[in-house]
């Protein structure tokens, strides 16, 4: 009988082809949950990334910083009302994202539609957009959307040219509104927004609007940027926040060094994040949670963040019982927190760089008889001192008057001896390096 052929080498190429197709599944299975939903494959071709361009650090809304009448009522908030924004974003794109914030909410807070558009002359605080830049937000794929108690909504990505430096108008409206009190903003906007009541995301102007000088529900405007665009983060009080600067003029310390940024070919394409509030607190809650609760929310779960400034902690000194052993004791767990903050943000890192904190004598903050300014000198001896930060700056060496350490320079602050004025942020701005921002 003529022997049979062997079937071994045909089931060996069959059962090789079935291995070489599951690895392929296998493998794209994979690609697609690293790459998460939505992020196609041109998208991680390009090296592209989402980084945070613009933020309003979130804060529980004092009474009298809520919307004037009739927009908060007995029992709720911004019902039937649009909201109409603007905000200057630091770095550039094609792409945006919003997100919406209700971290100190008590109820849910339903946003029923919102549109982006570019403000009327490029300005800062104008309730006009420029006519067909307007785009409407969807919410996967909705044009309404809830955002659950303490948390954010994040939109779907809005293809909108977005130039570095320049302002955006972001237009909500509520039907419902939020049905309580309880509302999350940002207080210290030094920018005009725009309140009415009905549906007028759409309207190129809001004729009769009300105004006020707050933020609220909006806390960060994202865009999608080539890999190598990166953001600082700046952790700081009313000094960050900009009081003293000039209402629509974007001239707060980071927005004067953003500019400087922008001037460099180098550092052209970092943005600056502000997650800065008027009475902030290192180490107790004030307005808004401390740092040391507020910093994964603020800093560390940002995107595209790279460094950290640390400008915080004279309402620390200035709030502690002027006496030698309070004020020790201050002194002492400032700069414990320092280090935490410092080892938090190593670890998903970022590098790390120290303030030192202004003089305030002739301020209220001023005990007379220096223990306060005691406990200043100690910490900036500290932030100084080598091995704590990654790189010092020196804002109390450019501010304070040589004749009197103690105080600030006159033709620099507003008159309270703690606050500055806007060519003392721009001095701050300047005595920051911008060699600190390059390659890590």
């Amino acid at each position: 009988m003529k022997p049979q052929p062997s079937r071994t080498p045909l089931a060996t190429l069959l059962g090789t082809c079935v291995l070489v197709l599951t690895l392929v599944v296998t493998a794209t299975a994979l690609t697609a949950l690293v790459r998460g939903p939505g992020q196609g494959t041109a998208r991680t071709a390009q090296g592209r990334h989402w980084v945070n361009t613009w933020t309003g650090m979130p804060q529980l809304t004092e009474v009298g910083n809520l919307p004037p009448a009739p927009f908060t009522g007995e029992k709720s908030v911004l019902a039937d009302t649009t909201l109409r924004q603007t905000v200057r974003v630091t770095t550039g794109g094609h792409r945006l994202r919003l997100r919406f914030s209700n971290a100190y909410g008590d109820t849910p807070l339903p946003l029923t539609s919102v549109t982006v558009a570019l403000p009327e002359g490029g300005r800062a605080g104008t309730g006009g957009i420029v006519p067909g830049s307007l785009h409407r937000v969807a919410f996967s794929g909705r044009a309404a959307t809830v955002v659950p108690v303490g948390a954010q909504v994040v939109s779907d990505p809005v293809d909108f040219e977005l130039a570095p430096g320049s302002n955006l108008t972001v237009t909500a409206y509520t039907a419902q509104g939020q049905p309580d009190l309880a509302l999350t903003s940002h207080p210290g906007s030094r920018t005009t927004s725009y309140l009415v009541n009905g549906d007028h995301t759409e309207d190129p102007d809001l004729t009769g609007a009300t105004h006020v000088d707050h933020w609220y529900l909006l806390s960060d405007v994202e865009v999608l940027a080539p890999a190598a665009t990166r953001a600082v983060a700046v952790l700081g009080d009313s000094l960050t926040d900009g009081r003293g600067s000039t209402t629509n003029g974007n001239d707060r310390w980071p927005d004067q060094f953003f500019d400087r940024l922008q001037s460099r070919r180098a550092t052209s394409g970092i943005a600056v994040l502000n997650q800065a509030a008027g009475g902030n607190r290192v180490l107790n809650d004030g307005l808004g949670p401390n740092v040391l609760a507020r910093l994964d929310r603020d800093v560390l779960s940002r995107s595209g963040v790279s460094w950290l400034i640390v400008f915080e902690g004279v309402n620390d000194i200035g709030t502690a019982a002027a006496t030698p052993d309070a004020q020790r004791a201050v002194a002492d767990d400032l700069t414990a927190a320092y280090q935490q903050i410092v080892v938090r943000a190593h670890a998903q890192g970022i590098r790390v760089y120290g303030a030192t904190l202004l003089p305030f004598g002739g301020n209220a903050y001023d005990d007379g008889a220096g223990v306060r300014e005691a406990a200043r000198q100690r910490v900036n001896a500290w932030i100084r001192g080598p091995g704590h930060f990654d790189a010092v700056i020196d804002f109390d060496r450019v501010v304070r008057d040589p004749a009197d350490p103690s105080r600030l320079r006159a033709g620099l602050q507003v008159g309270d001896w703690l606050h500055l004025n806007p060519t003392g942020y721009g001095a701050l701005a300047a005595a920051v390096p911008t060699d600190l921002f390059g390659e890590k």
